[in-house]
């Protein structure tokens, strides 16, 4: 199968204003819709959708994005441009791991990971990284596995663990892995955490067809449970959006917006037929 996910951010009424600003600071960037509910963009190539969700859940660093520029000055550069509004989770600075990192929030609430890479990459790159804590602690390396089976053509890049003499040995202390060639970071993340994965920062799977939204809500509910409207939480508490890549034709399309929701709305696995079926009935 050849989809790939991306990041959904959940904002309370501020999506168009966060797209916007990221936009205004990475290259090759741009928005491709905008709608009251939901907004769609691209940073670096990159797609992202902001959703208008209201107060309910709030972004928080279990899922950051993590940058990594080819210069230290390039590094200084996009921190003193994304913690404006926000404020500084680890200053950037020198660090065992990196030349120059820090892990910002910014005005929004989401949280960055920016760092300097030694290999001196072509380009910029963003990754999401998932911070494993509190129950599901010490379960990445399980969750690299899961993912790896789901999707196809993945890889583990990069896996380091804690040595023998730390108090967390075995843990994931780093890892680079790959979904259908989609980078991904995962770490456990030890010690004490007031936060861990939500719906404020899911991942929407686009499918082609009701046979992949099948294969993908059957595969990632497993140990998971399932909600409304293509979303589901896997056995990570992870948040999932499985929805047929059609869905956002026709949510802006204004005349048929109205008819599509009313009949998803009922759904918990979005239904092709069904979405299709609506469009054919005429208003009342």
């Amino acid at each position: 199968m050849a989809n790939q996910f991306h990041p959904c951010l959940w904002f309370d009424g501020q999506a168009k204003a966060a797209a916007d600003f990221y936009c205004s600071i990475f290259k090759n960037s741009k928005i491709t819709a905008d709608t009251p509910m939901v907004v769609t963009f691209e940073l670096n190539g990159n797609k992202f959708m902001g959703l208008n969700g209201g107060a309910m859940f709030k972004i928080n660093p279990s899922i950051s994005l993590f940058v990594t520029c080819e210069s230290i000055n390039a590094t200084n550069e996009l921190w003193e441009k994304l913690i404006v509004g926000g404020k500084a989770l680890m200053s950037i600075d020198k660090y065992p791991w990196s030349e120059r990192y820090g892990w910002l929030q910014d005005q929004f609430g989401l949280t960055w990971q920016i760092s300097i890479v030694n290999n001196k990459e072509d380009k910029q790159k963003i990754k999401p990284s998932m911070l494993f804590t509190s129950n599901h602690f010490g379960k990445a390396e399980e969750a690299i596995h899961f993912y790896s089976s789901v999707f196809d053509n993945s890889s583990t890049e990069v896996l380091m663990h804690y040595p023998a003499d730390d108090n967390n040995a075995g843990k994931v202390m780093y890892s680079e892995f790959k979904l259908n060639y989609q980078e991904v970071i995962a770490m456990d993340g030890p010690g004490v955490h007031d936060y861990t994965f939500n719906e404020a920062v899911s991942f929407v799977v686009d499918c082609e067809t009701q046979k992949e939204i099948d294969y993908y809500w059957s595969k990632l509910t497993e140990g998971g449970q399932e909600s409304m409207c293509g979303w589901l939480k896997d056995k990570f508490g992870v948040s999932w959006q499985i929805v047929p890549k059609i869905l956002g034709k026709l949510m802006t399309d204004p005349d048929k917006a109205p008819r599509v929701m009313q009949a998803f709305l009922k759904m918990k696995k979005f239904d092709i037929e069904t979405l299709l079926n609506a469009l054919s009935k005429k208003h009342n």
